[in-house]
């Protein structure tokens, strides 16, 4: 019997053996994807001190290894379980073919294939999975053809790359990471004989859901590998009672998804295949900091879900914030909202809102640096009614208190509107719009209500602008993007843009005001001890928008809240109290971070014009939320 099916088996394999040979000379394909290998891979982006914040890709999660980083104990397992003789053999294995064909025939069924690594690598990438002789003949005769234009170590690296290792891993260096958060160099003969054992059957063998099975196949690697002496008895016993621990966290979350999505967004221009093409892209972002933003936005949104959510609809509500370095322009935290998850809409670089109060810093800034006021100025906190084509204005301040001759300094304090209304008037509308537009604000309407922060921005726009106050006169571009390098190796680095706008000597004193908002004005929740806070709160009309745009001597921090639909806020929800204690809570942690940083603001140059002293006594005692200003 044993006879009779050898013979048969011998005289099959001939046929088919003539078969390809007729085949082969006569067969046509293009074999490009395959010897010009170019797969979707992963994009990884990381924070400023390279840790990796997220995996980026549209539909596989492949991080690229070449032959030199697989190390041999993985190559070995792959070969011992899958093709013995893969250095042997041209792509096609006749001795495979013929013990295949033998048990096939015991059997009475299909019990064994004969596909060398070759043909699986064929299979995969250029031909379906149809169990088919016309199928079976392609993937022999290409895989015959690859062997003549390639390398049996770029079949490898080719193979190791492309196959499916389960739980949304694509190759070997994605599925080491994801399973055992390990580089390929790392991994014991158990790991590799864990990886090895997967493409089989990635779903049975997942050792997340199935670790029981995932070790069993993997000892019968270890095991093959001793039958053929490849190991020793030591490694072989070690290597069967070795645990390994698997991670079951997908190794594509995202630690700042926000951030990561506005640096897609800024890349996709010049790199249009940025979520597939295996880039590597490292953020200014520093992901401690990050985190402490997110926390801290977060529990402000809670805290007041908590206290109005069971009497209003607040679907709608949600917050944002950016952090930056401002003499640099690195952009160090960036929060678009509450959870990207749940609204990936991005709030710092997509939403435009009215600035309210916190736009009023730059009109004191005009006024500075004509020459014709000073902290100490008096400006008129009086009443007063408009009329723009038959309509009358009638600006109020939000406490509905007026001090008649008020100073500079006090004004913005207490965040005065009509006071400040009065400063543009003298200044005159057409000097203030064209400084603002110099500052850069574009599309500056020359109407009165500017003063009052009636111009719509968005933070990530408006942060850049702040600069020109922290940074002493000299506007930063915003940088979240430090590099770019990609798949060849090629680096692109990307800097800040430094552009002076106004004389350091003009903007401490704004600088300084700024600080007594902080201090003993609208703004003192936002207070943090050890270190100098300036800052303004904002708040625009029916309390649509919550903002508060602050400094330390070493970072900007511009937080917002208010409802995507534009509706107003509940309870009177001001700058000054919802929006800068997230302020404060976030600069502590940033000091945790960084002991180092500069805490105290310089004075710059000869400011004998100026008495930065000079402080009016009245309303010492305000809080910020009596004294909040509200573009009415």
């Amino acid at each position: 019997m044993m006879r009779y099916v050898t013979a048969t088996a011998v005289l099959i394999t001939t046929l088919l053996t003539f078969l390809l040979i007729y085949f082969y000379r006569s067969f046509s394909y293009d074999l490009d994807k395959l010897i010009n290998y170019n797969p979707p891979l992963t994009t990884q982006v990381f924070d400023t001190n390279g840790k990796l914040i997220a995996n980026v890709f549209d539909t596989e999660n492949r991080v690229y290894a070449s032959y030199e980083e697989m190390p041999n104990i993985l190559i070995e397992a792959l070969i011992a379980t899958e093709d013995t003789a893969f250095f042997e053999h041209k792509g096609i294995s006749f001795e495979a073919i013929l013990r295949a064909i033998v048990k096939d025939i015991i059997a009475g069924k299909a019990v064994e294939g004969a596909s060398t690594l070759t043909q699986q690598l064929v299979k995969t990438t250029l031909l379906s999975s149809e169990k088919t002789i016309t199928r079976k003949i392609k993937e022999a005769l290409i895989a015959s053809k690859i062997e003549e234009k390639l390398t049996k170590q770029q079949i490898l690296e080719r193979y190791l790359n492309q196959i499916y290792f389960g739980h949304g891993y694509y190759g070997v260096k994605t599925a080491a990471w994801g399973y055992f958060r390990k580089n390929l160099n790392e991994l014991t003969l158990k790991e590799a004989a864990i990886l090895v054992g997967l493409p089989k059957a990635p779903s049975t063998y997942d050792p997340v859901k199935n670790f029981e099975g995932a070790n069993q196949r993997a000892n019968t690697v270890i095991n093959r590998m001793r039958y053929l002496g490849w190991i020793d008895d030591d490694t072989h016993q070690k290597g069967i009672a070795e645990h390994p621990k698997v991670y079951n966290e997908p190794i594509n979350y995202n630690k700042a998804p926000y951030a990561v999505d506005a640096a897609m967004r800024m890349l996709a221009a010049q790199y249009p295949d940025i979520k597939n093409g295996g880039y590597r892209v490292d953020l200014t972002i520093d992901l401690p900091l990050q985190e402490a933003a997110d926390a801290a936005l977060k529990a402000q949104y809670d805290e007041v879900v908590k206290s109005y959510g069971a009497k209003t609809n607040m679907a709608n509500f949600n917050g944002a914030l950016i952090s930056v370095e401002q003499a640099t322009g690195d952009v160090l935290a960036l929060s678009g909202g509450v959870d990207f998850y749940k609204s990936p809409f991005n709030r710092v670089i997509q939403a435009k809102r009215q600035a309210g109060s916190s736009f009023k810093p730059f009109i004191y800034l005009v006024g500075i640096e004509s020459g014709s006021f000073t902290p100490d100025s008096m400006l008129s906190d009086t009443p007063k009614s408009y009329t723009f084509g038959g309509r009358t204005w009638n600006p109020q301040n939000y406490d509905l208190k007026y001090d008649g001759p008020i100073t500079m300094r006090e004004a913005l304090v207490h965040s005065k509107n009509l006071a400040t209304i009065d400063l543009v008037e003298r200044l005159g509308m057409d000097r203030v719009k064209k400084e603002l537009i110099r500052f850069g604000f574009k599309d500056v309407q020359g109407d009165l209500s500017v003063a009052l922060g009636s111009y719509t921005i968005s933070p990530f726009e408006f942060s850049e602008i702040y600069t020109i106050l922290s940074n002493y006169g000299t506007k930063v571009s915003q940088r979240l993007v430090k590099s770019v390098k990609t798949r060849n190796g090629q680096t692109v680095m990307f800097e800040s843009k430094k552009e002076p706008i106004a004389d350091p000597s003009k903007v401490f004193p704004v600088i300084d005001m700024m600080r007594d908002v902080v201090t003993r004005g609208t703004g003192t929740r936002a207070a943090t001890p050890g270190t100098e806070v300036a800052g303004k709160t904002g708040t625009t009309n029916d309390y649509r928008d919550a903002w508060f745009c602050g400094f330390t001597p070493s970072v900007q921090t511009l937080v917002w809240f208010g409802n995507d639909d534009n509706k107003p806020l509940p309870g009177k929800m001001t700058g000054g109290v919802i929006s800068a204690p997230v302020f404060a809570k976030y600069n502590a942690a940033l000091l945790q971070y960084r002991p180092n940083v500069k805490r105290e603001f310089f004075i710059p140059g000869a400011l004998s014009d100026f008495d930065l002293n000079a402080t009016d006594t009245q309303d010492e005692n305000a809080t910020g939320a009596q004294n909040e200003n509200v573009t009415q």
